[in-house]
């Protein structure tokens, strides 16, 4: 018979966010905020016409709690003989409700993982007071104490105004990583977009939490300045991440999905966006602009052209250029074959041109989508949109 656990006052059961980086695939998703505090970003629509709030910290606890249990009743079922650990998987599920449901499928496929890492969701919980998330963050390695890894997504003017004794306690109670959505480090462009922070706050905000000793993943938009400030986008923000110098900088190219307010931008001819050449200019003058430090570049999202451009600076700049390179000086047919292969998923990376299985899918695409450098654009627009 299933064990009901007492609830906490006005808990309404196990939440799960609607986002996480690619990273963090394998960890166990806690919900510790519903939203974005901000949620004003010219490019973004998740959170649109959502409220932000900020779970209790006994709710936050609860889920924990709710996860240990889980992991306890599977574990306990798969050491029955022969087919009676799937049996009691199956009746442990009977009877739950929608959240509890969460809950277990949530410790199952985070036992399967391993039960390495944490991430708490959703768009900054930095934004709570630090006592509380260090209480959730205690209480999180008491239950798991075997968890190698801590995350969250951060606002960098939520970062900004914390204390640095602060962020040393965060660190201390088991935070370890933080990821921060810079965008640009223009402050051109951040105005535009309505970032609601400038390149100087970026810049002492991820100083800080390299100071505290917490991992920075740095996120950069290439095209978020559009045709008017491409080359300052790629240089404002390579100066900004120079004086950073996070542990990662993700690349995350800009996609415009209809409806949000840079896609009316562009429809009222305020905003140009880059194709995929002018993309991939802006993202080799970025890289080459990066200077003094030991950074890893990640291109860890499908929204990206070239899904190789990755490696440890400074040693690895060369191969993590090469590619952008060569694709800028192959036959524009090669080129119009590659962002079809790209943008339908054939191809990861350009060195997919020479395989012959993939090509030759690659060329069916072509033809059967009709793509041609006359309606290449508007094309990869609709398929990029497929990937939001």
């Amino acid at each position: 018979m299933k064990k009901h656990l007492k609830t906490a006052e006005g808990y309404e059961g196990f939440e799960l966010g609607p986002i996480r980086p690619p990273s963090e695939a394998a960890s166990l998703m806690l919900r510790v905020t519903r939203n974005c505090p901000w949620n004003k970003c010219k490019f973004c629509g998740l959170y649109r016409g959502e409220q932000f709030s900020i779970r209790p910290v006994e709710h936050v606890i609860r889920d924990i709690n709710q996860v240990r249990y889980y992991i306890d009743q599977i574990k306990e079922a798969m050491q029955r003989p022969g087919d009676a650990d799937h049996r009691q998987l199956s009746s442990l599920q009977m009877g739950l409700s929608p959240p509890e449901q969460m809950a277990f499928h949530s410790a199952m496929n985070w036992l399967g993982s391993g039960m390495k890492s944490v991430f708490l969701q959703d768009a900054n919980t930095l934004v709570i007071k630090p006592d509380d998330l260090v209480a959730i963050l205690e209480s999180l390695r008491l239950v798991f104490p075997r968890v190698e890894r801590v995350t969250s997504y951060a606002r960098s003017h939520s970062i900004a105004r914390i204390s640095d004794a602060d962020m040393a306690r965060l660190a201390a109670a088991g935070l370890n990583r933080i990821h921060i959505g810079m965008e640009s480090g223009a402050d051109a462009v951040l105005d535009f977009i309505k970032k609601g922070v400038d390149k100087e706050t970026h810049v002492v905000a991820g100083r800080k939490v390299k100071d505290a000793g917490i991992e920075l993943s740095e996120y950069y938009m290439p095209g978020l300045g559009g045709k008017e400030y491409s080359s300052v986008n790629a240089l404002q923000t390579a100066e900004a991440m120079n004086r950073i110098d996070p542990d990662f900088i993700r690349i995350r190219t800009l996609a415009i999905p209809a409806g949000v307010d840079l896609y009316r931008d562009v429809q009222m001819g305020i905003f140009t966006p880059l194709n995929d050449q002018q993309m991939a200019a802006e993202l080799l003058l970025f890289l080459d602009t990066l200077a003094g430090i030991t950074s890893v570049v990640k291109s860890d999202h499908i929204l990206n052209l070239f899904q190789e451009v990755e490696g440890h600076l400074p040693d690895d700049l060369e191969r993590i250029t090469e590619p952008i390179r060569s694709f800028m000086t192959i036959d524009p047919s090669e080129q119009l074959l590659y962002l079809v292969g790209r943008r339908t998923g054939i191809f990861s990376r350009l060195a997919d041109l020479n395989d012959r299985v993939l090509r030759n899918h690659a060329e069916k695409a072509l033809l059967a989508h009709r793509v041609t450098w006359d309606n290449v654009e508007a094309w990869t627009a609709e398929m990029m949109q497929r990937f939001i």
